[in-house]
């Protein structure tokens, strides 16, 4: 790498990021340039599972630093076509991490994973640490599972890889395949008139661990920082959240009364998915900042600018 650690190393960076089109993706290389460091996004053409392809443009990038977010990242598709899912998460991993090997061992790597390689657990029990075991229950979760799996091996040999389990986050531009904005867009129909005031929802009861998506990004970030040494890491913020507080919060913020219905194709038993975040903030000194009321309201409001724009 160009430095050898803190800020100024960190701004000599050139960061290369797989995924760079998608919902962290557009937010992460946005702060870069923000923060003056050099980003090379990989083209919306470029197929991480074909290897000779990413490595000819690897090659040329010639980065100090690689973010991977490139991710078949929906556990509902995953079950359709796990085939594909395992293509893109599994062989995509398995594909940069031999380039990098070969061609480029002292670049650090930043492999993005996910909490769904926890079990989840029952609604008031402690959170999870990197210690605990995973158990991946989708073909999604076993495809990121498995990536980690070939990160850790390689870091083992030597390799400068980073791992996250990266917990549940939102903002404003998220698919409404995750339920923060499937909400936010249904509420936002209701607020503006396009939707009748009727919301069907699963397991209101279960628990999970929420994120503004610019604290994750902040994390990945100082985990691109040499002075940090690789290991895996939960981006977590360690507070368990309800999935009823998550609607009750966005009927409020909407200034609206619908009429909640459980649907039972959507009901699944009452569990729970939070991290324990003191190993990256021990090692990095990060706290996430934003409150989830405020994540909420931007959730919200970029849903209302689209369903009032004019079709």
């Amino acid at each position: 790498m160009r430095g050898t650690g803190g800020s100024g190393s960190l701004l000599a960076m050139r960061v290369f990021l797989t995924g760079a089109s998608g919902f962290v993706g557009r937010r992460f290389m946005k702060r870069l340039a923000d923060e003056g460091r050099e980003a090379v996004a990989a083209g919306d053409n470029l197929d991480i599972r074909n290897l000779d392809q990413l490595e000819a443009e690897l090659v040329r990038v010639a980065p100090d630093a690689i973010v991977h977010l490139a991710a078949q990242s929906s556990v509902a598709t995953s079950w359709r076509d796990p085939k594909e899912t395992f293509r893109v998460n599994f062989l995509g991993t398995r594909n940069l991490i031999d380039i990098v090997e070969r061609r480029m061992p002292e670049v650090r790597l930043l492999l993005v994973g996910s909490a769904d390689g926890y079990a989840t657990t029952r609604a008031d029990a402690d959170a999870f640490t990197e210690a605990t075991g995973l158990r991946p229950g989708s073909p999604y979760a076993r495809s990121k599972v498995a990536g980690e799996l070939l990160g850790s091996l390689a870091s083992e040999r030597g390799l400068n890889i980073m791992r996250t389990r990266s917990f549940n986050h939102t903002g404003a531009g998220q698919s409404d395949v995750f339920v923060a904005s499937s909400f936010a867009r249904q509420i936002a129909e209701i607020a503006d008139g396009v939707r009748e005031p009727r919301i069907a929802v699963g397991n209101l009861d279960s628990v999970r661990d929420f994120l503004d998506v610019e604290d994750v990004i902040s994390a990945y970030i100082l985990l691109l920082d040499p002075a940090v040494a690789p290991d895996v890491f939960n981006i977590a913020s360690g507070i368990p959240v309800k999935i009823s507080s998550l609607l009750e919060t966005l009927i409020d913020l909407a200034g609206v009364d619908p009429e909640v219905s459980i649907n039972p194709e959507y009901f699944r038993p009452t569990d729970q998915l939070v991290g324990d975040p003191a190993r990256l903030r021990a090692a990095t000194g990060w706290q996430p900042r934003i409150p989830l009321r405020e994540t909420l309201a931007a959730l919200l409001g970029s849903w209302r600018t689209e369903s009032a724009a004019p079709s």
